[in-house]
This record gives C-alpha cells, sequence and structure tokens, in this order.
C-alpha cells in the first residue's frame, strides 16, 4: 500500500469514527421526549441517558489513549467503533430505560476508546509538518455532522421512530471498523527535536509504554465527579449529592497529582504536558469550548423564548456558525503553516470573544443581520481555534504519546462545554433573581419575562466573552512560526535538467 493510500484510509477511518461520535451526540436531544413516551421513562431517567455517556467518556479518555499507545491506535480504534455500533444497535433494541441508560454507559465507553484514537491514527500516518490539514478536514466533517445532526434526527424520528436515530450509527461504525482492520499504520522514524525527545517508532503497538492502573481508576473518579457536578448543578442548584460529587473531584484529583508525581509510569507522562505549546493549547480548547457552548445555551433560549421563533426557524438562524466552521477550519490550517500557530490561534480566539461579546448586546429588536454576524465571528474564531489548538497537542506532544494527548484534547472538549453550561446558568440566576432559578423541569426563560431575560443575558455573555479573552493570552504563549511550517509552505527543489 502506497503512503498516500495509506493516509487517505487512515483519513477516512478518523472522520468516520469522528462524525458517528458528533451525530449521537446532537440527535439525541432530538428524540428525547419521543423516547421518554414510548420507554414510560421519567425525565430524570432521560437525562441520565445522556449524563451516564457523558461520564462515562471524560472518566476514560485519557486511559483510552493510553491503551492506543500501548497495544496500537487501529486496535484500540477498531474495538471502540465496533462497540459503538452493538451498542448503538442495542439501545435501538432496548424495550426498558433501564437497559437504555446501561447501554448508554456502554457506549460512552466505546466512544472514549475510538475518539482519542482518531488523532493517535492520524499522528501515526502523517508528518508532523503536514498534520495540520487532515485535523482541518476532520474538524469541518465534525462541524458538518453538527449541524445536519438534528435535521437528521428529527427527520428519522418523524418517519420512522426514535429507534432510527440509534440505528443510524451501525452500518457507517462497522465499515470504519472493517477499513481500520485493513490499514497498517507505518514505521516512521522521526528526528528529535531540541526541546522534546521522540521515539523511534509511531503507530505500532509499543510494549515499552506502561499502563497506570491506580492513575486511570483516581483520573475516573475525579473527572466523574467534576461531570456530574457540572451537569447537575445547573439543574438543581446546590445540594448534598452536588456538594459529594465536587468534593470527591477535589479528593481524588489531589491523590491522582500525588500519585503521578511518585510512580515510575505516570498515566499522563511529563514530556506531555512540558511540550512546547501543549498546555496552553489544552487551556484555549477548554476556555473556547466553554464560552462556545455557554453561549449556544443562551441563544437557544434567546431565539425561541424571547424572538419566539419556531425550532426550524432559530436553527436557520444559527446557520452562519456551522458554515463558517465548515470554511474556516481548512482555511485555518493554511494560513497557520503561513503564519504561524501563535497568530493564527490569537486571531481565532479573538474572532470568538468578538462574537461572544457582540451577542451580548442582541435586544428584542435585533434582526436576521445582527444575529447573523454574530454567529459568523462565533464560527470563524471556533473553527480557527479548533484546528489550531488541536494541531500544537498532536504535533508537539512526543509521538510515543499520541494517544494521551488526544484523550486530553478530547477530555478538554467535554469539560469545556459543561463548564460553559454551568457558568451560564449560574449567572443568570444571579444577574436575573431568583425568579429565574433554573430547574430541572425550568428552563433558564421559562418563568422570566423576555425583557428580564434579555437583561440578565448581556452580562452573562459578557463574562463569557471575557473567558473566551483567557484563550487569546493563552495563545501568546503558543509556538510562532516552527521551522516545519516553513518547510510545509516551501516549494519544492526543482531538479536540474539533465544534458541531452
Amino acid at each position: 500500500m502506497t503512503p498516500r493510500r495509506l493516509q487517505h484510509l487512515t483519513l477516512i477511518s478518523s472522520i468516520t469514527g469522528a462524525v458517528i461520535v458528533a451525530l449521537d451526540g446532537t440527535v439525541l436531544t432530538v428524540v428525547q421526549p419521543a423516547l421518554q413516551r414510548d420507554l414510560h421513562a421519567s425525565f430524570v431517567q432521560v437525562q441520565w441517558a445522556g449524563t451516564g455517556y457523558l461520564i462515562a467518556v471524560a472518566s476514560l479518555l485519557v486511559f483510552a489513549g493510553r491503551l492506543g499507545d500501548r497495544y496500537g491506535h487501529r486496535q484500540v480504534f477498531a474495538a471502540g467503533v465496533l462497540g459503538f455500533a452493538l451498542t448503538s444497535a442495542g439501545i435501538g433494541l432496548a424495550t426498558d430505560i433501564r437497559w437504555l441508560i446501561g447501554l448508554r454507559v456502554a457506549q460512552g465507553v466505546c466512544g472514549a476508546l475510538l475518539q482519542p484514537a482518531t488523532l493517535g491514527m492520524l499522528r501515526a500516518a502523517y508528518p508532523p509538518d503536514r498534520i495540520s490539514t487532515p485535523i482541518a478536514v476532520r474538524t469541518s466533517a465534525i462541524g458538518l455532522a453538527a449541524a445536519a445532526g438534528p435535521v437528521l434526527g428529527g427527520a428519522l424520528a418523524a418517519q420512522l421512530g426514535w429507534r432510527a436515530v440509534f440505528f443510524l450509527n451501525v452500518v457507517p461504525a462497522l465499515a470504519a471498523c472493517g477499513l481500520a482492520a485493513t490499514v497498517r499504520m507505518p514505521k516512521r522514524t522521526e528526528a528529535p527535536s531540541p526541546a522534546v525527545r521522540m521515539p523511534k517508532r509511531t503507530g505500532a503497538p509499543s510494549p515499552t509504554v506502561r499502563l497506570d492502573l491506580p492513575g486511570a481508576f483516581l483520573l475516573a473518579v475525579a473527572l466523574s465527579g467534576l461531570v456530574h457536578t457540572l451537569v447537575g448543578l445547573p439543574e438543581g442548584g446546590w445540594s448534598p449529592a452536588i456538594a459529594l460529587g465536587l468534593a470527591t473531584a477535589v479528593v481524588a484529583g489531589a491523590v491522582f497529582v500525588w500519585h503521578e508525581r511518585r510512580t515510575p509510569g505516570p498515566l499522563i507522562p511529563p514530556d506531555v504536558l512540558r511540550a512546547p505549546g501543549v498546555t496552553p493549547a489544552l487551556g484555549i480548547l477548554v476556555t473556547a469550548t466553554a464560552a462556545m457552548f455557554g453561549a449556544l445555551f443562551l441563544c437557544t433560549y434567546y431565539l425561541q423564548d424571547v424572538l419566539a421563533l419556531d425550532p426550524f426557524r432559530a436553527g436557520l438562524e444559527t446557520l452562519p456558525l456551522a458554515v463558517m466552521m465548515v470554511v474556516c477550519a481548512p482555511v485555518s490550517a493554511t494560513v497557520q503553516r503561513r503564519l504561524g500557530t501563535r497568530r493564527t490561534t490569537t486571531c481565532g480566539a479573538a474572532l470568538l470573544a468578538a462574537g461572544v461579546l457582540l451577542m451580548s448586546q442582541l435586544d428584542q429588536a435585533s434582526g436576521t443581520v445582527a444575529i447573523g454576524g454574530c454567529f459568523f465571528l462565533l464560527g470563524a474564531g471556533f473553527g480557527t481555534v479548533m484546528v489550531t489548538a488541536t494541531a500544537v497537542i498532536v504535533r508537539q506532544a512526543p509521538a510515543h504519546t499520541a494517544g494521551v494527548a488526544g484523550g486530553l484534547q478530547q477530555t478538554a472538549m467535554n469539560i469545556g462545554p459543561a463548564v460553559g453550561v454551568a457558568a451560564a446558568t449560574m449567572l443568570m440566576t444571579a444577574c436575573a433573581g431568583a425568579g429565574a432559578s433554573p430547574s430541572a423541569s425550568a428552563p433558564p426563560s421559562a418563568s422570566t419575562p423576555p425583557s428580564a431575560f434579555v437583561s440578565a443575558m448581556g452580562p452573562t455573555l459578557g463574562v463569557l466573552a471575557g473567558v473566551a479573552a483567557v484563550g487569546v493570552l493563552l495563545a501568546l504563549r503558543l509556538p510562532g512560526r516552527t521551522e516545519a511550517d516553513r518547510v510545509a509552505v516551501r516549494p519544492p527543489p526543482r531538479l536540474p535538467h539533465s544534458a541531452p
């Protein structure tokens, strides 16, 4: 198999795995009411179908990435995507809500296995100076899937029922599994950089990688407690269960840090976080996703409850977001090679912050142009940051820890939205007063007049814009234009003409 064909097959596998996870996350919200009625479930039980999946994914992503470093990303990806297909089919056949919740948790475990591997396989197939382009294509596909998910899910649920939404994942997942089984990762020797010592091989199983099971357990407990707190806090406020979850996350996190500093084979090797730009890039992803999803959470209620738009019209108003994410992802990869990571990411984070800040100025009289302009900036900024920050993490981290780096990237992408939604809800409560207190049965604007909601939305989005601006400061700590970037844009040398 030629290297070019290998890269294409690897990219297709990576995109397919990422897309089915993105589709699964977006279509579930559309079919929740029908699922609840059909299975005679309570609202809390249906919530746990989503919360259980999120906890399983977030708590295992880093360990799943380490499994890829140990046994090979292709093998772990194939196992994860096969399990995702089987659990999706099981959910489609479920006749009891308890079985469905259990299968969703199992599906989350499989999703955790395949997500870091999608980046690990790209790191093994592409040289570091060319990794930005496949990551950009992958990001565009995720953006397109996220935009199409609610529409596709609604159409399938209306014509064939909610079960068809989960059967939708089965065939593509099985195809990705078969494709991954035919791809053989290359053995590539890379020159060590001055800052990071690189291994001799990438993409193949590495028997020297240790599996830190105690560290994996402690991190899973810490992240589970954190996700449980962030998901439960906006719905029920501070309660004994929420306080216990937060305390568990803090204690387990502290013990995890203590353990990692003393074990000879840590779950997160120090080389990963010490690699140039990796830690700031992770912070950028957390701040960007927190600002982005916190703003989207509020705008959903603003469009439907304040402006009284139906769901379809509200979706059309947000269309510039999806369009710009799809367009800007590949463009940002080219700009990154020409201007460098630091400048490109700084511009992207600034666009995102500007979009959220302008959104804080919307009111009951705002029209399509003003709203579309906000989403235009959000899509351009977020699409750029996603590509550049992810490329830094995947490219700069040592190759033998590509799975851990991918797991950290995916963890940031899962924790950030939960932080953003929780912060937006609590800030709305503080700004609008006790009348806007959210609960499991009352969204932020359900008990608040439109004018009061708009007055509270402005300061809340202003704070979220500040969160996005933190990403601008972090972007200044990223590497500038590296030698790999210069080589990527340098034209190939001309061969001398041979004498006749």
